[in-house]
């Protein structure tokens, strides 16, 4: 059987993705493995870039974005293998990072999901696990939770030297026990983009499964692409991942409640953002850039919050050229 399938979901990001599988090639060895790309309609020459570049690299090509769930989904199980690797295309592994977690999780057999300690190339940490949402990490200041309650919610500023259990880790760099998928089911596909991961942690320790964060497998993560390129689109879409994720997982009054809720944080936030700009004459950019931030989330939930706003009206964007990494 092989040891580790990596899977690789793209969409017209060819050189992060020509970079990402060139640092598996370059930095996983002693490892029987195979690489799944799994390509979104990218209209930027990503899979022919690949098939030159690394012929034997296995290539699933969709005709329009199915978002990254089900194009995960599409490559699960391709191959008998005991690990699956998700691994983002603005990733880069750093040396013995996988080697490091597919040992942990061989002498760890409670264990499902392990993830990576994510960084900044210049070496920063990066929040790399998380907690699960609820009502008061998502509408309350999380830096604040994390000042005030450490142990509960701790932050990428405290520094893990060795392995710890945590609730969730980022989705960027993560090692499956396909074992444990066998039990707890594939991804959830109702999750075009964002919380998927968060989603199937929560599913694997309802099962019995541990989830860990490993400080000493690094990878380098660029991050934040995707708002970059689509900043009202995504924030659109984490709120529908939010919302899918607590109707999901919480009781039908938490959910109502938590909507509720979350609409008037979202009118708060547009009403303070709109009062600052107008005091500074609408001349600082960070400040602009958040009131169309929570004008457009205002806007979407008056509309009730319909699928053609958000990521989900990209998604057959062939020609966009500029689109987002997934």
């Amino acid at each position: 059987m092989t040891d580790l399938c990596f899977i690789i979901v793209n969409w017209n990001t060819k050189d992060l993705l020509i970079n990402c599988i060139d640092s598996v090639y370059s930095n996983v060895s002693g490892l029987n493995y195979q690489i799944y790309l799994v390509d979104n309609g990218s209209a930027d020459n990503s899979v022919q870039a690949v098939r030159e570049k690394f012929p034997r690299v296995f290539i699933i090509e969709n005709s329009g974005n199915r978002g990254f769930s089900a194009a995960v989904n599409q490559a699960l199980g391709k191959i008998p293998a005991t690990y699956s690797v998700l691994l983002n295309t603005d990733t880069v592994l750093q040396e013995d990072a996988i080697y490091t977690m597919f040992l942990f999780l061989e002498e760890h057999k409670d264990a499902g999901i392990a993830g990576a300690q994510l960084q900044r190339e210049d070496g920063r940490r990066q929040n790399s696990y998380d907690n699960f949402p609820t009502l008061l990490t998502e509408l309350f200041n999380k830096s604040v939770l994390r000042l005030l309650f450490p142990q509960k919610y701790p932050s990428k500023k405290r520094e893990m030297q060795k392995p710890v259990e945590v609730e969730s880790v980022i989705g960027a760099c993560l090692m499956i026990r396909n074992a444990a998928i066998s039990q707890v089911g594939r991804l959830d596909e109702s999750f075009f983009f964002f919380l998927e991961e968060t989603d199937w942690c929560y599913r694997m320790k309802k099962a019995g499964w541990k989830i860990y964060h490993l400080p000493d497998a690094r990878v380098i993560h660029l991050g934040g692409q995707s708002k970059k390129k689509a900043p009202w689109q995504s924030q659109i879409e984490y709120c529908r991942s939010l919302y899918i994720y607590f109707k999901k997982h919480s009781s039908s009054v938490s959910y109502i409640s938590f909507r509720i809720l979350y609409f008037i944080k979202i009118i708060l936030n547009l009403t303070m953002n709109l009062i600052g700009n107008i005091l500074v004459f609408f001349q600082n950019q960070r400040l602009r850039y958040r009131l169309l931030i929570y004008f457009r989330l205002f806007l979407w939930h008056i509309l009730l919050c319909p699928d053609w706003m958000g990521l989900k009206s990209l998604k057959n964007s062939k020609t966009r050229k500029n689109s987002l990494d997934t």
